[in-house]
């Protein structure tokens, strides 16, 4: 019985160190830190559900998508330990499929022109059409254009545009919610009667509306979209995802805004209230995608 016992708890032990190191997050060579192996596997798929939709009467003029992205890559948790983020690769780039797919080109900002940062650790090694695509818009997210000049120079005037996107990716709450452009932006895809684009943690970026104004001015007030949940992000410690608690809670200043999210987990779920479009997670990407290039064909082929 005594051998017996001591082997347990030697195996209950070894069960806990292993645990301990498959939960841990990964050191980066700049002192960062990516998902750990366990949130990896959980998290993460080598494969993508892109179904290669072949839509009717693709658009065939100069309409474009203006798609924003983060040019920061750490995110300072709450514990002051940084997480290695960016832009979703499946949130950015399974969209952009479907949209030229659809006949759209995507034109690709960030706010100072600085490269895209991606979360290359989320790529999907094994999905060509992902491989294929990323090596398509490779020095697109290498040599962006910048926001402002866009602001500046192109977005009064513009009529090549039919939607802003905003992708996913905790990258998308450094630099966007606060950038004085992108509230320019969002209010002149609003007010023009445009599409807006988001998912998962895309619609952080909303929060830039909101600048120059209360909820009562704000644009989306009344809205209600599906977006990664605050509670899901709350859960990314135990897991090793995040390397500690979230330095702010993205869903919790929309809901003060007057936004509903309406879905509880990260999932497929997709939703369109009025000209907005946003998706819950990764899984979402494909039918977020879809119902993008869809409404945006809608539009153009009137």
């Amino acid at each position: 019985m005594k051998k017996i016992l001591i082997g347990l708890v030697s195996f209950v032990i070894l069960a806990f160190i292993a645990l301990y190191i498959l939960t841990k997050p990964t050191a980066t060579e700049d002192g960062a830190y990516i998902p750990s192996p366990f949130a990896l596997k959980l998290a993460t798929s080598s494969t993508t559900d892109f179904d290669n939709t072949v839509y009717e009467n693709p658009h065939t003029g100069n309409k474009k998508v203006l798609m924003v992205c983060t040019e920061e890559r750490n995110m300072t948790m709450a514990n002051g330990k940084k997480f290695s983020t960016g832009n979703h690769p499946v949130e950015m780039m399974l969209p952009i499929l479907h949209l030229k797919n659809a006949g759209f080109d995507v034109n690709v900002v960030t706010p100072t022109g600085k490269p895209v940062k991606i979360e290359m650790w989320a790529m999907p090694g094994e999905d060509e059409n992902m491989k294929a695509i990323y090596s398509e818009f490779k020095d697109k997210f290498e040599h962006p254009g910048k926001l402002s000049d866009f602001v500046q120079n192109s977005m009064t005037d513009s009529t090549d545009y039919v939607a802003v996107f905003i992708p996913g990716g905790h990258g998308a709450m450094l630099g966007l919610p606060e950038n004085k452009d992108l509230n320019k932006v969002l209010h002149w895809s609003h007010d023009n009667d445009m599409f807006t684009l988001a998912i998962c943690h895309g619609p952080a970026a909303l929060l830039a509306a909101s600048l120059d104004g209360d909820k009562d001015s704000f644009i989306y007030n009344g809205y209600k979209i599906a977006s990664f949940p605050d509670a899901v992000d709350a859960q990314g410690p135990m897991i090793g995802y995040t390397p500690g608690s979230m330095p702010w809670i993205y869903g919790e200043r929309l809901n003060k805004l007057g936004v509903t999210i309406i879905n509880e987990a990260a999932d497929a779920t997709i939703h369109m209230d009025r000209k907005l479009i946003t998706g819950a997670s990764p899984q979402a990407a494909n039918n977020f995608g879809k119902l993008a290039a869809t409404e945006l064909l809608k539009v153009v082929n009137k």
